[in-house]
């Protein structure tokens, strides 16, 4: 892969744009840009699946009540 490649920048709306050679394509639909003197930065976010936000987060203190002492019996139905 090379180190670098002249782009050309362009005008989208209001924003400046450049397209981004698929050689240097990021994953995912999103990306962290910051700048540092000169130059731009651009990281791709790493999304996290539900089960590693889940494992994340601490663990509820509250006490669940418990469902099958509130569920009223049902009626049979005819069908």
């Amino acid at each position: 892969m090379q180190s670098e490649r002249h782009v050309k920048l362009f005008k989208n709306g209001r924003n400046q744009a450049l397209r981004i050679p698929r050689e240097y394509e990021l994953p995912g639909t999103e990306a962290v840009i910051h700048k540092e003197g000169n130059k731009l930065i651009i990281e791709a976010i790493q999304t996290r699946s539900l089960l590693a936000t889940l494992a994340g987060w601490p663990p509820l203190r509250e006490e669940f009540p418990d469902v099958d002492a509130q569920l009223m019996p049902l009626d049979d139905v005819e069908l």
